[in-house]
């Protein structure tokens, strides 16, 4: 199936709108301590025709993080990645040709590669997954994902991870459309809430790495309002100061921040790469939450990136379902009002490198602080 997988540079990554297979993800990922790997693989002739290739050329690529877990272990981290996706039956096949190609390039010391698939979930299109308000029941059993997956595979070994990293779910909107369309695809309160903070005077600003503190000003109020972990201020110093404009994927990164009359009420981090408009962290203060602001930011972040001939935008992250009880169930609610179109990623799987130290590992990554299943 693959003919070939070869190292290269990190910087030579080609353009993508999956910002974390970029350049600039590598860069900041580097600022915060983590080395990555690059690499080109090339699909065989033959096989080209089962994959969501946009040319003939057969040649793509994939970014790789690497993580020190303790002293002498790291894993192998792929978010969002490989982008290039083959047919369902021939996925796990696939990654497992593509892991064991990757694995002599790997340290030594690497006990499993992790993939945190971009895919559509092979269940978010089947009608039995839907109950009869339209309501997405989620994939079925760990066991039965992993039969699924492995499927035609040699040995066996993708096992779904008990947690995702990235998130599994998100809303995509289409900005291949005036103001007046994508206005009209929006829920009715959506739209009042954009005007209502247009009346109220709420106005969007660009800005960057000089204004961080406001930002976490912000994001530290919101943290504590929604009882989430409060990640320290380099890691987002790290966003905002990456630089990769001399490699093959730049991506352009913007702290926007709403006010009124002078008072910072809401910020988001905005992300532009390929065709893609990505809605990377968001936070909102505790005053002034009926001004909208967040609703402000949205639309004005959706034609900043529509202005750069961004064709899409992420809003990178909900519940999968309207379920209250889910912890982003809010926003859920938020972001659906946009009027995008739901989509259902496959989440984290491994390929263990080495068996016993990968159970070792997930062992403790199961009972340490701030785990979810």
């Amino acid at each position: 199936m693959i003919s070939e997988v070869c190292k290269k540079s990190v910087r030579q990554v080609k353009e993508t709108g999956i910002v974390q297979q970029t350049a600039f993800w590598s860069e900041v990922k580097s600022k915060q301590g983590l080395d990555s790997y690059a690499f080109d693989f090339t699909i065989q002739q033959g096989q080209r025709k089962y994959f969501n290739f946009p040319d003939e050329s057969g040649e793509t690529d994939i970014l790789v993080i690497i993580q020190q877990v303790n002293t002498e272990q790291s894993i192998a981290y792929v978010p969002y990645g490989p982008e290039l996706e083959p047919l369902p039956d021939l996925q796990g096949p696939f990654l497992e040709e593509l892991s064991e190609m990757m694995r002599p390039y790997l340290p030594k010391n690497c006990i499993l590669i992790r993939y945190d698939l971009a895919w559509e979930s092979p269940w978010a299109k089947e009608e039995d997954r839907f109950d009869e308000s339209g309501k997405w029941f989620g994939p079925p059993g760990k066991q039965y994902q992993e039969f699924r997956l492995n499927f035609q595979t040699h040995h066996h070994r993708l096992i779904k991870s008990n947690s995702n990293i990235l998130p599994a779910h998100t809303i995509f909107m289409d900005l291949k459309k005036d103001d007046a369309a994508l206005l009209s695809r929006m829920k009715p309160k959506t739209r009042y809430n954009i005007q209502l903070a247009k009346r109220k005077g709420v106005q969007v600003r660009s800005t960057g790495l000089q204004d961080i503190d406001t930002w976490y000003d912000l994001y530290t109020q919101t943290a504590k309002r929604n009882r989430i972990h409060l990640n320290e201020k380099h890691y987002f110093e790290a966003v905002l100061s990456a630089k990769a404009d001399n490699t093959a994927s730049p991506a352009e990164v913007e702290l926007l921040i709403a006010s009124a009359n002078e008072q910072p009420l809401a910020a988001m981090f905005l992300v532009t790469s390929g065709n893609r408009g990505t809605y990377l962290y968001g936070a909102s203060g505790n005053l002034h939450r009926n001004y909208m602001a967040t609703y402000a930011l949205q639309w004005e972040a959706m034609q900043k990136v529509r202005q750069k001939g961004a064709s899409e935008y992420d809003f990178f992250g909900v519940s999968p379902s309207p379920d209250p009880r889910h912890p982003l169930y809010g926003l859920y609610k938020f972001k659906t009002g946009f009027g995008g179109e739901l989509y259902h990623r496959m989440g984290c799987w491994d390929y263990p490198l080495y068996d016993d130290a990968y159970k070792t590992f997930t062992a403790v990554e199961m009972s340490s602080k701030g785990y979810h299943l």
